[in-house]
């Protein structure tokens, strides 16, 4: 057999044995073993790689960001972050018609850029919000439609692990990646509230306003959140912003690891200023760091012992050359390579999504000719690898987030909840079309901020932009009538 043909078989017999509730990690690892061994002839092969193969993975400085952020989250759990986003939240728009599922879905974007987690911010956000939106009258689709959602963006906008992982294993700059989905996380935010707006207007039962808030409470709740944006805002422009204003360019004050350590740090620290973060609560947090890290470093491990496999056998370059070779268009091919991940997605978790196809659709796109370089090129495509695979938790009839929202209003059929999420679906397949026709979306920050512009006017820039298109959005819906 061809290394071709042995590599398909290897990956169709480890499907199977994910199909057969084998973990990841471990289908992977026996597959790429016996992989290995069946392609050299004999068991040193692969015994020798696993010599040096454990050292090499998981001495790699940009690892250590991985718990660093995990703890961050971990933290920003415990720390009352989430009530604080969604009570200012709720203050300034929950009188309006759906303004408290627009409020859900504004504090899982803030509570996302401290936590990096869409589970965590699923279920988390949904201890807060599910019961002030049932309390209100909101239907049960709606209620738990739009938290499920929500929670996609705690991986969406950064820092997001995700993004880290694929900026390891396709040699990308982890800074530029973090640029790269600010903006398509953010205009996830606007396209969901944008979904409640067009919801509650087809369907007028489906939500009752909150009573008005008086806005001298407005304004103190809104003052609560300022550590969430501090935090946010100190994390990345300190790995990303402009520092040296006589020296055009970035000049980060520290590292992405770093970053995460500082945030980390503060939101510890934040914790224990409101004494919501308890010794509990903190022993707690640095078991479930502990916890989520080997979990993740154990599907890492698996990813490349499968992955030496697949260089052993040259498949994923023989691939690369077949499909460069028969002229199909760049953007079929990126088409076919997204539905892929919608599918996957709909039985897998976006990790091993990652890790599983990134080392063969890598060279295939890297290969293709989009007109732009190669390194915008990787930006892009992993920008939109990483909403297509969060599609995933959101999509029945395995898509995670729905199950941690339903298990916390078990009295709500599933078929609801499926039902409710269905115009966030539709919202994200939109952007994923809008960030396809037009790439500069993502590379906009990552563009100016390595062309010499100072940072602080590009973000404000960004920011005021953004502020605008939203307050339009809303005005328009929400202007007294």
């Amino acid at each position: 057999m061809t290394g071709f043909e042995v590599a398909a078989i290897g990956f169709g017999l480890m499907l199977i044995g994910i199909f057969l509730r084998i973990p990841i990690a471990v289908a992977m690892a026996i597959t790429g073993f016996l992989g290995i061994w069946y392609v050299r002839g004999t068991p040193a092969a692969p015994m020798a790689q696993l010599k040096t193969l454990t050292y090499d993975t998981f001495s790699s400085y940009s690892l250590s960001i991985v718990p660093l952020f995990l703890l961050m989250g971990q933290f920003a759990t415990k720390s009352g972050m989430s009530a604080a986003l969604f009570q200012a939240a709720s203050d300034w728009l929950g009188h309006r018609k759906g303004g408290v599922a627009m409020a859900a879905v504004g504090a899982c974007a803030g509570f996302g850029a401290v936590c990096g987690s869409s589970l965590a911010t699923a279920s988390t956000m949904g201890q807060v919000a599910l019961p002030e939106m049932r309390k209100r009258g909101y239907s049960d689709a709606l209620s738990t439609g739009v938290l499920a959602a929500g929670g996609t963006l705690g991986i969406l906008i950064p820092p997001s692990v995700i993004l880290v992982i694929y900026a390891i294993l396709t040699g990308q700059n982890i800074v530029k990646m973090f640029l790269a989905a600010l903006i398509p996380g953010l205009l996830a935010a606007l396209g969901y509230m944008i979904a409640v707006m067009i919801y509650v207007r087809l369907r007028p039962g489906s939500a009752t306003p909150a009573p008005r808030v008086a806005y001298g409470d407005r304004f103190k709740s809104l003052g609560k959140t300022w550590p969430v944006l501090g935090i946010f805002g100190l994390v990345m422009y300190g790995i990303a912003g402009d520092w040296d204003w006589s020296n055009p360019g970035p000049d980060a004050l520290f590292t992405p690891t770093e970053g995460a350590a500082v945030g980390a740090v503060l939101t510890g620290l934040y914790g224990l200023f409101t004494r919501d973060l308890t010794w509990r609560a903190f022993v707690d947090s640095i078991y479930g760091t502990a916890t989520a890290s080997a979990m993740i470093f154990f599907i890492v491990f698996g990813a490349a012992v499968f992955n030496s496999f697949l260089a052993t056998t040259q498949a994923p370059q023989q691939l690369a050359d077949w499909v460069s070779g028969q002229g199909f268009a760049p953007m079929m091919v990126l088409l076919a390579m997204l539905i892929t991940y919608l599918v996957f997605g709909c039985v897998m978790d976006s990790l091993s999504m990652i890790l599983l196809t990134i080392p063969i659709f890598f060279p295939i796109i890297q290969a293709l000719d989009f007109g732009m370089p190669a390194e915008a090129v990787a930006i892009w495509f992993g920008i939109l690898v990483l909403i297509v695979v969060e599609v995933g938790l959101i999509t029945p009839p395995v898509g995670m987030n729905l199950f941690i929202i339903n298990s916390m209003a078990k009295d709500i059929p599933m078929a609801k909840t499926y039902a409710g999420v269905t115009p966030f679906v539709v919202s994200d397949v939109l952007r994923v079309g809008i960030l396809i026709l037009f790439p500069g979306i993502s590379l906009y920050l990552v563009n100016i901020a390595y062309n010499g512009a100072s940072a602080v006017w590009i973000w404000g820039a960004g920011a005021l932009v953004l502020g605008l298109m939203i307050f339009s959005a809303l005005w328009r819906h929400f202007r007294p009538m």
